[in-house]
């Protein structure tokens, strides 16, 4: 008979738990050198998947699935339309579908052009439902207050935002159904009682009960609310700091929805990777009964670009608690960067960045920075272009105060190229536009128009390369941008689209009013309210899950 502490070769099991354990460490140690911004990601193509799934910013992460559907939303902050929702058939694979919030003045005149007041705040994180036939989502801005949109089709439209409550501070929420019709909402409070709270909501999802408020957990620091009722037991997730500084997944469970609540640490960050760190999330159910879990990683520190992308973790059933990711020797569970797909025979699918504005709306993955005026952009005025007026920024010669600059989220996944086109015709003296990246620094490649000359600029932040003038025989110019994997540019300009010239420094990216780096399309005219471009197309290539080089614009010419 062999001794339980003995293995058949008189080796200790304790010693080789440790040589495992120091084995697996390895292995994810390594494995960490080629995360965040680099390196494979995604669908591999061969029944598996690397982490992240998503690699750019996908922050705040809620996730359901409709039948054999996966929907996904995302925090937006100020950016319009507002509140992201992807979609995905395998929780691998994942698509733009459209926005929630239409209209950013629905919460408040802040997020307006005409004002630009919101960076950091904004739309926060929120949550998808599926109740009653159709999908609910809820979210706060730290502002404006709580609000709620439906839809029938989570593509849109989305009903006209509620506000279900006015009082600012908020964040985080979560609302519940439970089997009885009574309707909850769960809510954070930053500040000084950083709590988790739960209220008596009304079943339409409109009206809460201030007066009904009970604490779920006094944990200071506890967001990032999820719900849900498992086999008869309530579960609510949420994150929070514990004392070395660093944020973990805490799950707790009971029978009665207000309480008392068992608690566990199910999600820990990996040792050493502070910008890699657990955070917000969500728990799915496939349809064939396995457990997943979608978070986000990182707080964007530590020089990282793409903000905080989001990760796919199987969950392992351990004494009736979910524990994500690959589990510990403290029962925690953590970041696992590779594994089997839940779901075959998907194609390989990666969120849309070209546009070609031959469409009558905007392709989905535009957001605007703020709510854009209205009658200063056009798809119709001429037919396969997009037409931005120029007006005046609401400080001379600030970015970050000029209205209607056309966004989307960069990839961090090992490299890219971005290439526009650019009629100039309309321009007026004032004004500049053309290409941007940006975070909390900014760097603009375009034309600029002074006494009837254009001329090529290059601003990095606020320091200023002149290029050549441009030739008054063509009013068309390219704009390029390539983008290297350790998130810095290089840019190139050229008026046949062929033949590029580089200007000025690179460019190096970062994190910034709690984003990740931006690319996209801008015009403003520092003189007056005149001049218009029209962009032909907008292509941004980046390097596919499996790593391969994106094409470069040159190759993709007829």
């Amino acid at each position: 008979m062999i001794s339980p502490c003995l293995n058949p070769k008189g080796k200790s099991l304790k010693a080789i738990k440790l040589i495992i354990i120091l084995a697996v460490i390895c292995v994810n140690h390594l494995a960490v050198a080629d995360v965040g911004n680099r390196g494979a990601w995604g669908d591999q193509g061969d029944g598996t998947f690397k982490n992240p799934i998503l690699s750019g910013d996908f922050s705040d992460p809620d996730v359901i699935r409709v039948g054999g559907d996966y929907y996904f939303i995302t925090s937006t902050f100020q950016y319009s339309p507002g509140m992201a929702v992807l979609h995905s058939k395998d929780l691998v694979n994942w698509q733009y579908l459209g926005h929630c919030v239409a209209d950013l003045t629905q919460l408040g005149p802040e997020l307006n052009w005409d004002r630009m007041n919101r960076y950091n705040r904004g739309i926060y994180a929120g949550a998808i439902r599926f109740h009653d036939g159709k999908f609910w989502v809820f979210f706060t801005t730290m502002d404006e207050g709580v609000f709620m949109t439906t839809a029938t089709n989570p593509a849109g439209p989305w009903s006209p935002v509620t506000r279900i409550w006015d009082k600012s501070g908020f964040d985080d929420p979560c609302p519940f159904w439970d089997d009885n019709g009574q309707a909850y909402l769960l809510l954070s409070t930053p500040g000084k009682q950083w709590w988790t709270h739960i209220y008596n909501m009304s079943a339409d999802g409109k009206t809460i009960d201030p007066a009904s408020e009970k604490i779920l957990d006094n944990y200071q620091s506890s967001e990032g609310n999820k719900i849900y009722k498992i086999n008869g037991t309530y579960y609510v997730f949420h994150n929070q700091v514990v004392p070395h500084g660093q944020r973990v997944g805490v799950m707790m469970r009971s029978t009665n929805i207000f309480g008392p609540y068992e608690k566990k640490i199910i999600l820990e960050n990996f040792p050493g990777r502070y910008d890699r760190q657990p955070n917000q999330g969500a728990l799915v159910q496939t349809e064939a009964g396995d457990w997943w879990f979608i978070t986000h990683q990182g707080r964007g520190e530590n020089g990282t670009f793409d903000g905080r992308p989001a990760h796919l973790l199987p969950v392992t059933w351990t004494n009736g608690w979910p524990v994500p990711g690959l589990i510990d020797r403290n029962g925690a569970g953590t970041i696992l960067w590779s594994g089997k797909k839940p779901i075959n025979d998907f194609p390989i699918q990666v969120p849309q960045s070209d546009d070609d504005f031959s469409k009558p709306t905007l392709a989905p993955q535009w957001e605007w920075n703020y709510q854009p005026r209205a009658e200063k952009w056009s798809l119709t005025e001429r037919p396969g272009w997009l037409r931005l007026h120029a007006f005046n920024p609401l400080r001379p010669g600030d970015f970050f105060k000029a209205g209607n600059t056309l966004t989307q989220r960069i990839m961090g996944t090992g490299g890219g190229e971005v290439v526009i086109k650019l009629d100039v015709a309309g321009m007026a003296d004032g004004q500049t536009a053309g290409l941007c990246i940006f975070w909390k620094e900014f760097c603009t490649l375009g034309a600029v128009q002074e006494n009837g000359v254009r001329r090529i600029e290059l601003n990095n932040d606020g320091t200023k390369t002149t290029g050549s003038q441009l030739n008054s025989n063509s009013t068309n110019v390219w704009f390029k941008a390539t983008i290297d994997d350790l998130g810095s540019s290089n840019f190139f300009w050229s008026q046949d689209g062929i033949k590029f010239t580089a200007i000025g420094d690179g460019f190096k990216f970062g994190w910034g009013n709690y984003r990740g780096t931006r690319l996209g399309i801008y015009s403003y005219n520092n003189m007056a309210e005149s001049g218009f471009i029209d962009i032909d197309f907008f292509n941004y290539t980046y390097a596919d899950p499996q790593n391969k080089k994106w094409r470069s614009f040159a190759s993709t010419q007829d």
